[in-house]
């Protein structure tokens, strides 16, 4: 392996590799997307440097904040900007709230 590929290895694991879910959250990241697991309203996950939250749930609409922007997003449409992310609610009840990050 070159260093300029080893470099490039190294820096998308510390972009990627390094997200932390705060509580019992599950946060799960590949090259392009984080899929972050919220157990229920006010949970809170750390993706990629922000602050992501489950703030409320009305029926099939979730509202999330993001790095400070707030969005309400009806489960299954397609995925919407909130902070520097494209977000999109994949299912929602009152213990799971399942959404997609991308940048």
């Amino acid at each position: 392996m070159n260093l300029r590929l080893a470099s490039g290895v190294l820096a998308t694991v510390l972009a990627f590799g390094g997200v932390a879910a705060c509580g019992s959250n599950n946060t799960d990241c590949n090259l392009n997307t984080c899929t972050v697991t919220f157990d229920g309203v006010n949970a809170e996950a750390s993706v990629l440097g922000v602050s992501a939250k489950v703030v409320a749930i009305n029926g099939d609409q979730v509202t999330i904040e993001v790095a400070g922007s707030r969005q309400t997003i009806t489960v299954g449409q397609p995925a919407v900007s909130v902070g520097p992310f494209q977000a999109q609610v994949t299912s929602a009840d009152k213990d799971k709230i399942i959404v997609v990050l991308s940048r």
